[in-house]
């Protein structure tokens, strides 16, 4: 599952991407410094993993991963072609979700494409060149299902009526995503690529200064009032921090996030936030050689979440045995939570949940 990294120029994503990836995607003071996209899958922090590890005397631990790609900056006009206009909207085609990067901070030696600080005007440029690259398919879409209505087939007067809506709602400036579908519109709408139909999150980048008084950052209040306009969250990093943080060693870590009064990363924070924007969760297995966290999408059944470790485990499914990592870890032993019940058995139509530690039972 990938999360796009976009924004305008100059507003720190590389900087935020070499932060979690550890990188060298090139960081400078010029439009376009990216332009193909820099890739990093990235390990999803989980503080269950080393508790787990100590029960089971495994070997070594074994994240979930969630793969970020940092994508060339935008400009106005990105939708008919400015800048580097079509390559980056194809790039965010491709993309899960959309995390997008705002700057929140003055600086005077870091230059703003549009010359002043403004994060909702800079989240509006963006959102609306989406808006407008997502219009053009669809009135393209439209052109040929007309066409099709020739035939007779019913399922193309259906499919008219859904993206002449769609197209209403766009041209109000509301994103896909926003827009309610019924249960039967909805595997149509996720077989179209619109850009404003990805889940998105805003990255509000504030100095490090404005760690501690975020509340007096009138620009990050601003942008938090308009994302909730579309329910959407805002989460407020120092990319330029976290790029310090991501350099140093653990204890070193550890005193410097106690300097800054933060518990965890900024980074954390948002590589958590992203997979959960995917609707993302984690399960875990265990054994003498490894602890394993495995990514699920919310909602999977038993024998789909064996599928996702061998596909000899779905085929043969017979049951899973469930407990939670927190009863697991409170009790400190497999066999103590088995003698008081704890372990539960689960068939077919059990559905996986956040945190689960499953052992699954299948005959082939």
């Amino acid at each position: 599952m990938k999360v796009g990294i976009v924004g305008l120029p100059n507003v720190g994503k590389s900087t935020l991407f070499n932060a979690l990836a550890k990188a060298s995607a090139e960081v400078a003071n010029y439009p376009f410094c990216t332009i193909e996209p820099n890739i990093g899958i990235i390990p999803v922090p989980d503080k269950r993993l080393d508790p787990l590890m100590k029960i089971y005397g495994s070997e070594k631990t074994a994240p979930a991963y969630i793969e970020f790609i940092d994508i060339a900056g935008l400009v106005k006009g990105a939708s008919k072609g400015e800048g580097l206009g079509n390559k980056f909207l194809s790039h965010i085609r491709e993309v899960d979700a959309i995390a997008h990067v705002i700057r929140c901070f003055e600086d005077s030696n870091i230059s703003h494409v549009d010359g002043t600080i403004d994060p909702v005007r800079d989240m509006e440029t963006t959102n609306i060149e989406l808006i407008f690259s997502d219009i053009e398919f669809i009135e393209r879409r439209i052109d040929r299902t007309t066409k099709m209505l020739k035939s007779g087939e019913k399922k193309y007067k259906t499919e008219l009526s859904l993206y002449e809506r769609i197209k209403d709602g766009l041209e109000r400036g509301i994103p896909v995503r926003n827009i309610a579908f019924d249960s039967e519109e909805l595997p149509l709408v996720k077989q179209l690529p619109l850009l404003t139909a990805k889940p998105v999150i805003y990255v509000a980048n504030i100095s490090e200064d404005d760690i501690s008084t975020i509340e007096n950052n009138t620009g990050y209040i601003k942008l938090k009032e308009a994302a909730a306009m579309e329910s959407s969250e805002v989460l407020a990093v120092c990319a330029k921090v976290e790029e310090e943080i991501s350099k140093l060693e653990y204890n070193e870590k550890a005193e410097f996030l106690s300097l800054l009064n933060l518990e965890e990363p900024g980074l954390d924070r948002f590589i958590k936030a992203s997979y959960n924007l995917l609707g993302l969760i984690s399960f875990f297995t265990g054994n003498r050689k490894e602890v394993r966290a495995w990514t699920i999408t919310r909602g999977t059944k038993a024998p789909q979440a064996a599928g996702k470790i061998h596909s000899d485990f779905e085929r043969g499914f017979i049951r899973a045995e469930v407990i939670t990592c927190d009863e697991l870890v409170k009790y400190g032993s497999y066999a103590i939570a088995r003698e008081k019940g704890l372990i539960r058995s689960e068939g077919k139509d059990y559905v996986i949940q956040e945190g689960d530690v499953v052992l699954f039972r299948f005959n082939v």
